[in-house]
């Protein structure tokens, strides 16, 4: 049995996952559609989508646009994306069952004139997505905290002692829904079940936060086919859009005279992490 979602609006695809109001989700049986139901999004954004679609056993989502980082989660959460999609969702539901629909992806379009590229944010605070994206075991999160929006003081560091963000040193708690899946895996199971006042240190595994790093996340192209792609160094982290115009973050890991190579996967994709923790306030 396979489960297909689809962005949901009226009998058509919704052209943006991210800010879908519902999902028609369809079982399939022997390439054959046997039963289909329409779940509402609540409008939660694409971390918390990416969960949603992970506790209802979607396999497969087909929707309209899309950008990396939702991406990044449905890839998380082991779901297949089929982007690009329009018209009528059965059809394109059909249309995926018979190998028809192909899916858009994420292509590697340079940002123009008035969105040129430029060096990437290096900032990993947590609230400013840094710690955002983890899903899948969100479904089975216990803990007196989840559903509660929550505020917490974090300090993260590597395991060499390097401190690569701190809620303290921004002088403002970080604030999210405990396990609506806005948080990293294990920052999110760490708060789920912690008093107001308590400190912990937890210690966690590339898969607790961020993933192994995923090579088809690595791309080459030609320099000619994207203009401004020669005056950029191996190194820089910049921004490229996808075919929807919507930028997600890259680096450039290699370059020639006719070729360069960027990394979409996060920079923190493979490494464990270390956060201190403190819960300040259950709201």
């Amino acid at each position: 049995m396979k489960r297909i979602a689809v962005t949901y609006d009226n009998g058509q695809v919704f052209g943006h996952f991210g800010r879908t109001e519902a999902f028609k989700v369809y079982e399939v049986e022997d390439g054959q559609i046997v039963n289909s139901e329409v779940i509402e999004s609540n409008g939660v954004g694409h971390g918390a989508l990416a969960g949603l679609l992970a506790e209802h056993t979607v396999d497969v989502l087909i929707c309209g646009g899309i950008g990396g980082g939702a991406m990044a989660a449905l890839e998380d959460c082991g779901i297949e994306i089929c982007a690009g999609a329009e018209g009528d969702t059965d059809a394109a539901v059909e249309a995926y069952l018979k190998g028809e629909l192909v899916t858009a992806g994420v292509t590697c379009n340079h940002h123009g004139e008035g969105h040129s590229c430029g060096h990437h944010d290096e900032d990993h605070s947590c609230g400013n997505g840094g710690c955002h994206g983890g899903c899948g075991a969100h479904s089975t999160l216990e803990g007196r905290n989840v559903g509660k929006t929550v505020r917490t003081h974090y300090k993260g560091t590597f395991n060499d002692g390097e401190q690569f963000d701190s809620s303290y040193d921004r002088g403002e708690p970080l604030e999210f829904v405990c396990g609506a899946g806005m948080m990293i895996q294990g920052f999110d199971a760490a708060v789920a079940d912690m008093e107001v006042g308590q400190i912990v240190d937890v210690h966690l595994m590339p898969e607790e936060a961020y993933g192994m790093p995923d090579p088809q996340a690595i791309f080459t192209v030609e320099i000619a086919q994207m203009p401004g792609s020669e005056e950029l160094n191996v190194g820089e982290q910049v921004y490229l859009s996808n075919a929807y115009g919507q930028p997600f973050p890259v680096k450039v890991t290699a370059k020639d005279d006719a070729t360069i190579t960027f990394d979409a996967n996060h920079e923190m994709a493979g490494k464990e992490l270390n956060f201190r923790i403190e819960l300040v306030e259950v709201l």
